[in-house]
This record gives structure tokens, sequence and C-alpha cells, in this order.
């Protein structure tokens, strides 16, 4: 009787001796993540198997927060969430960023030692507990920052990017928190994410490359040709360009006679690749349509990548129920309101050296028959030599002198050989005017604003790099009828006679519409197809750059 007494007492502090060596074991794992804390120097990282952690500061507030609990183990095993972020930190690379840079070595190379101690029965080590947890929390809160706010600062590149970078709007301790209390890590990272469809879409089309790419045994060695090539021509860089639409699915494999021979199927092959491109499905394998044609899977996710970048940079005010959205490498304007894109149309953006900025500010009012006035610049380096050489330039343009107050001045009074021009030259409203008969005023620093122009035909050109940094927008009449759209005054007939008449006449908007000014040379719409553009300035280097570092 005495011995099952004895026997029972056992048994019922038996769990109590399990808890407690669990509780030593917590309690020791907690003083090793304690001690690698608060052994860094102040403003210093925390430095684990000599790696200094990229968010320190997080993540110390972080444990300080939980009393230095380890978050990605119990009972001295790896969780099933740690598991989730190791595969998120992997699917990294679908947002354009480097899984290598959230500590993915390392942390492989714990995986594999506390597996391998699973099959050897082997316990975990407390000192790789701890480092592995500091150095998990770490890869989350540095993954979490990259998300949201995006890897590099715009401002620190040679191109301006002048629209206001996105503020975090969350707190990633609380964030971590949630997510682990909840059990889903994955949730946590894809709320970080841009608001924008576009942005997931995206990383479907990075997806969609990658699997490309494990199959790619293309040459992709740069094709090179002298002229433009049309259907019933020949050449050697036919064969390879043949190859390529046959990997991207516009071609089939059927074997022809000379491969060197752009024949009619090849033709139509070019076409439905142009056109699927941004480019005038002319079926001309010119320079545009070669160089995008030169693009391989591993070329395109990492164009990919850099506008992947750019999106999450943009901030949430973009998401406005109306907003006026001009994408730069595009050619392209859309007029969108509460969700829907009312107005879609083709612009001509600033040469190389006249580049359009990359800015936002808010339209305020529209000018009918304007006058223009031509920047000093303009007049100095283009006018005043021609108006030398041709006395009646200046009748001829429609153009007269006046002073900064306005005055009309004669101008066989101007000196046009002096190295001083005190006045100012405007081209009269009217049809021949290079504003056209509209524009679109949006006030910024760069005196940059949407207008009309008389050259129609230029809208037909596949590279519209051609203004001096203004947008050139066709069929400005329709916008200008969307926007004062709810102004009765404002009839067809209104609009058509303030277009047409001698002096310019000023309308201001009811309200303030954004225009945003953006260079996106990568985007995804909503049925997940990706859409790429040259990058007419050169500007995708450097931010690619500033990601792989």
């Amino acid at each position: 009787m005495i011995r099952k007494t004895i026997f029972t007492l056992f048994l019922g502090i038996f769990p109590f001796i399990l808890w407690a060596n669990d509780f030593i074991s917590q309690t020791e794992i907690q003083d090793q993540i304690r001690l690698r804390v608060e052994k860094s120097e102040p403003g210093q990282p925390i430095t684990i198997r000599e790696k200094d952690l990229s968010a320190s500061d997080e993540t110390q507030s972080f444990y300080v927060n939980r009393i230095f609990l380890q978050a990605w183990s119990a009972d001295g095993i790896i969780t099933e969430i740690a598991y989730e972020l190791r595969f998120e930190i992997k699917q990294a690379q679908f947002d354009g960023l480097n899984p290598a840079e959230y500590n993915l070595s390392l942390l492989e190379s714990f995986f594999a030692l506390f597996e391998s101690n699973k099959k050897t029965n082997t316990e975990n080590s407390v000192s790789d507990l701890a480092d592995f947890d500091l150095l998990m929390s770490d890869a989350y809160f540095l993954l979490a920052s990259h998300l949201e706010l995006g890897k590099v600062d715009p401002t620190k590149f040679d191109s301006k990017w002048e629209i206001t970078r996105k503020m975090p709007r969350v707190n990633h301790i609380e964030l971590l928190e949630t997510g682990l209390q909840s059990g889903s890590i994955r949730k946590s990272l894809e709320s970080l994410y841009p608001s924008f469809n576009i942005y997931r879409k995206g990383r479907e089309v990075i997806r969609a490359l990658d699997e490309r790419r494990k199959s790619d045994s293309t040459d992709w060695k740069p094709v090179k040709i002298d002229k433009t090539l049309k259907v019933g021509e020949s050449g050697n860089s036919v064969t390879a360009l043949r190859q390529r639409l046959i990997f991207w699915g516009y071609l089939s494999r059927n074997p022809v006679p000379d491969t060197k021979a752009y024949d009619s199927a090849m033709m139509v092959a070019v076409q439905a690749f142009q056109k699927r491109n941004g480019m005038e499905p002319d079926g001309a394998l010119g320079k545009m349509t070669v160089n995008a044609l030169n693009q391989s899977p591993r070329n395109l996710m990492d164009i990919a990548a850099v506008n992947m970048e750019r999106l999450r940079w943009l901030p949430d005010s973009l998401r406005d129920s109306e907003m006026i959205l001009v994408n730069i490498a595009n050619f392209h304007l859309e007029y969108l309101s509460k969700g829907d894109t009312l107005f879609s149309e083709k612009v001509i953006v600033g040469k190389q050296y006249h580049a359009s900025p990359i800015f936002s500010a808010p339209m305020k009012y529209i000018v009918f028959s304007p006058y223009w006035n031509v920047p000093n610049s303009i007049a100095r380096n283009e006018l005043i030599p021609s108006i030398r050489k041709n006395p009646n330039y200046l009748k001829q343009k429609n153009m007269e002198v006046i002073t900064h107050s306005g005055k009309p001045v004669d101008p066989s009074t101007v000196n046009w050989s002096s190295k001083s021009f005190p006045y100012l030259i405007r081209q009269k409203p009217g049809g021949d005017n290079s504003l056209g008969l509209v524009k679109f005023m949006f006030p910024n620093k760069h005196s940059v604003y949407l207008h009309d122009t008389p050259s129609k035909s230029l809208f037909e050109r596949e590279d519209r790099a051609l203004s001096h940094g203004c947008i050139r927008l066709r069929n400005p009449e329709k916008l200008a009828k969307l926007l004062l759209g709810e102004d009765p005054f404002w009839t067809d007939e209104k609009i058509q006679l303030a277009m047409n008449q001698p002096k310019e006449q000023i309308v201001n908007l009811n309200r303030e519409i954004p225009v945003v000014l953006l260079y996106l040379t990568f985007w995804a719409d909503s049925k997940g197809q990706g859409h790429f553009r040259p990058d007419i300035y050169g500007r995708d280097g450097e931010v690619l750059a500033a990601l792989r570092k």
C-alpha cells in the first residue's frame, strides 16, 4: 500500500518535473538571446556568427518587448512557422528582391543542422537556437521594410524621382507578433505589398518568367541588324530572331525551307509580338523590335524587378478616386476616376536630353487658345539664330516680342545680334501654335504641363520622346470635355469655340486633380500579362545595380 502511494505521488509530480525541464530550457534560450542583444554596443548592430544584423534596432526592441522569449522554436525544436518564413524569404525573388540578403545562407545551414539532429535524435543546442532566432527575426524585419517602402532610396539616384515617397504605416514589431500569434507569416508580409493590383500581378509574371528560365536553352547573344528587315528579305539575323519568336510562343516549330528567310508566317508572329509589346504592328524587324527580341527571361526578370521597386516607392495617396497618370516610358496617358479608366491616349514626352521629370502635382486649370511663352533657352538657342537669318521668321510663325510686363515690342527695333535679350517671345493663339488649342496646367517648378500640338503625325511614331519636356497629348479635346463634364455650361460647342478664339481663356477647375508623371518600363495588367517597354532614358540600370548590391 505504501509502495502504491509512493508510485502514485511520483506519477503526480512527474509532469511537473518535465515542465520544469522545459522551463529551464526555455529560460536558457532567453538568457542566450538576452546576452547577444545586450552585449552589442549602443548604436552598433547585433552580431551573430560574425554577421551584423541589418535590422538590429527592431530586433532588439522585439526581444525586449517579449522578455527575450524565443519566437521561432518551442521545446527546443524549430516551429512550422519558421519554415513558413524560410519559404517567404525564398519567394522574395518574385518581388524582385534578393533572398540571399535576408540571412538565407546562414539560416539554411541551421535548418539543415536541426533536421539532421532530428534524424539522429540529437538535442538542438541552446546556443544554436538563440542564434537562429535572432537571425530569423532580423530577416523578417528587413524583408518587411523592403516590401513596404522599397529597398533603395530613389532620391539618391542621378535621375531624379520627385514623387513623394511612401511613409511607413505599419509597426513591424506588432506585425510580427500578430503573425506569430495567428500562425500566418505570409499574410503579415502580404499586408505590406503596395495597394496597386498590378504589384501582385507583377509577382505572377516574374514567377512565370522564372519557370521559363529554368528550361531555357536559347542562345541570347544580342542580335544586331544593319537595316530594317521586311517580309521577303533574308539575313543571318533572321534565324536567331525566328528561334526567339518560337521560344516565346509566337511562332510554331514547324520546319521551314530557309531559316534565314523572313517569310509571311514569321511576319504575322512579329506583328503579334509588336502589338503585345506596345509597338506599331507593322511587321518590320526594326531596331526597337529586335532590341525587344534580344531580352532573355533573365533580362526581363531584372526589368520587372526594377519596376516592382518603383511601385514600392509610390505613396498610398495615388489610389485617389480621380487621377491623371502619364507613364513616360510607355508614351501613354490615362485618366482614372473611381477605379475606371475614362480616357486613354498616346502622348509625346521629352527627348533624352530634355527628359520629362518624374513628379506629381495637382491640375488646377485649363487654358483654351493659349499663347506659347517661349522659354529663354529655346528663344536663345533656336529662335534668335533663325530670326537673324530670316527677318520675317516671327511673322511666319505668328509670334510677337513683348516686355516682361506684356507690352508689345516692334521686332525691327530689337538688336538681334546683341548678347543681351531683355524681352520675351510668345506665339499667338491659333492652329499653328506649338501648344495647339488647349493646355492643362498643374503648376510645378519644372514648368511642365500637358498640351495639344499641331504635329499630329508624330503620334504615329513608335519612339515618341520628341519634346522639350512637356507632355503633348493626342485628342486633348476629349480630356477637356471629361474634366469639365460636371459643369453644364461647358457643352461641346462651348469647348470648340473656346479652343478657336484669338485670345486665350483660363478656366479654373472646380477641384484639383492629381497628375502623376511616372516612369515604368514594366507593369502587369489585370489578366496577369506582363508589359515591357524600352528604357528610353537609361534609368533602369542604376536601380538594378542598387537592388543587387
